[in-house]
């Protein structure tokens, strides 16, 4: 599992709507009333709703907006299986002073939700920054300061502007290390007195995996036994978007620490897709197994942010796939972050296909998965109850 993560605040968030933040242990109720010690939570405690902007904000072009790569690759017929798109998706764009009403009313002290980079720097480092882009975002957090819900703020969840996909291959290039330090630099300086809790990137692994494995999400890069696209490499190019994934991270936690931190008093941290794999036996390989399925998926991306160096089940079996990191990552890489956003929606049985004989073709039996067979049933049994 690569060792225990010492010392770093572990956030949990449930779904993409319910934000659980807890950064002491004085417990308060959060309805303000002692009428039922079930309902207390410690003190500081954030307890909000969530949401991405892509997903809720709607004003496509507005404002002077660029394209992301979620507008072209929504925009594609086939891409999206009943045809819809985030043009308008719940208008949040427009709609926020109500949206922030209801949060209100509902009682949530916290509110997660990402800035569009696209809206900020519509063609990417190559292009002025948006002030129209950038008011927004300072209107709906000054809004939530002063209804006293805290601002939690993702600098992208899965979106990045689509000229720099065009230009050189977004999250293939390590030219988007400086592109995003770049862009989370504008949103510190701009917002930083206000935001104190900032997440560089929302589900990096999912954007690995469904982007450039599967293919099922943009840039929708896969190999013919992956997915169904028109190029990728199924086998190559989830570890090299993830390197720069993970390096684009480490260059905005070093410009947050060494330039806004100090003087903002913020925190900054990452959100991970976390499945917990359960083996699917007692014995030794399949307990391996389960390990090993962490470090594919989870450890991937937090052991090199935290100690500075992929999980070993990793460098074992891909090698050479794995890129190498070098001495100057070591010092920004090693504790790259104040917390851990937990991102939890299932669990799954993991099977061991490395020293075992899987038969059955599915997710995680290739090499370059980690060699498991990931299954939610076991003895026609699923794992926990459908939803």
């Amino acid at each position: 599992m690569g060792g225990a993560y010492n010392s770093v605040l572990v956030v949990v968030l449930l779904g993409a709507y319910l934000s659980v933040f807890v950064t002491s242990y004085e417990f308060i109720n959060i309805l303000g009333t002692n009428s039922s010690p079930s309902s207390s939570f410690p003190r500081n405690f954030l307890f909000g709703t969530a949401s991405s902007s892509y997903q809720f904000e709607g004003g496509f072009l507005a404002d002077g907006k660029g394209f992301s790569n979620w507008d072209i690759f929504s925009h594609k017929p086939g891409n999206i299986v009943d045809g819809s798109n985030g043009d308008i998706a719940v208008d949040h764009y427009h709609l926020y002073l109500e949206d922030l009403e209801l949060m209100e009313f509902i009682g949530i002290n916290t509110y997660r939700f990402s800035i569009s980079w696209a809206r900020i720097l519509p063609k990417g480092k190559f292009g002025n920054v948006n002030i129209a882009g950038i008011k927004h975002y300072d209107k709906l957090i000054n809004a939530l300061v002063e209804k006293g819900i805290q601002p939690f703020v993702t600098l992208t969840h899965y979106d990045l502007p689509q000229e720099l996909e065009d230009i050189y291959g977004g999250w293939l290039s390590p030219q988007i290390q400086k592109d995003f330090a770049y862009y989370a630099s504008i949103c510190f300086k701009y917002y930083g007195d206000r935001v104190k809790y900032w997440v560089t990137l929302n589900e990096p692994n999912v954007v690995a995996v469904r982007g450039y494995r599967s293919g099922i999400y943009p840039p929708a890069r896969c190999s013919a036994s992956f997915g169904n696209c028109t190029s990728g490499d199924s086998e190559s190019e989830p570890f090299i978007a993830a390197h720069n994934m993970i390096l684009s991270h480490a260059a905005a936690v070093d410009v947050y620490r060494t330039k806004y931190q100090g003087k903002q008093n913020g925190s900054i941290g990452i959100v991970m897709n976390a499945v917990w794999y359960e083996p699917i036996s007692n014995s030794a390989q399949d307990r391996l197994a389960a390990q090993r399925a962490q470090s594919f998926f989870l450890n991937w991306f937090l052991d090199p942010i935290i100690f500075g160096n992929y999980p070993k089940e990793m460098k074992d079996i891909l090698g050479s796939l794995l890129p190498d990191f070098h001495n100057d990552s070591f010092g920004k890489l090693k504790n790259g972050l104040d917390f851990i956003g937990i991102n939890h929606y299932t669990s799954f049985y993991a099977k061991d296909c490395l020293h075992s004989t899987c038969e059955q073709g599915g997710p995680g039996v290739s090499m370059t998965e980690g060699y498991f067979l990931r299954t939610a049933i076991k003895n026609n049994v699923p794992i926990g109850e459908s939803v």
